[in-house]
């Protein structure tokens, strides 16, 4: 990838005209923006949890639960916003459908 952006700044605006550090800083900054690692842990956890909290024997769960489906949420649309793959993309719209179904049934349950 590095090789072929030095390649195309060479070609568009000459190899004295771009300072090679900043390049380096640069794609290390888009690299971590658009990483969604730490989104996909929270929203596994956030998952696990209300899951957990499903499971549990006490009636009055559906405000916690709707609290859990708010942070899933949140969680969703981080991970839309940093992806640029149209795969990715298509997996949001599913799981904020399915997000959608769920918060639905919770107020059903409240």
């Amino acid at each position: 990838m590095k090789e072929g952006l030095t390649k195309l700044l060479e070609e568009k605006v000459g190899k004295d005209n771009y300072d090679e550090n900043r390049l380096e800083q640069e794609l290390i900054f888009y690299i971590e923006k658009i990483d969604i690692t730490e989104e996909q842990v929270r929203l596994k956890n956030h998952c696990d949890y209300f899951k957990e909290i499903l499971d549990e024997k006490n009636d009055m769960k559906g405000k916690k639960l709707s609290f859990i489906l708010q942070e899933i949420g949140r969680e969703i649309n981080t991970t839309g916003s940093k992806a640029y793959d149209a795969a990715i993309q298509k997996i949001v719209v599913m799981m904020k459908d399915e997000l959608e179904k769920a918060k639905e049934q919770v107020l059903n349950v409240l």
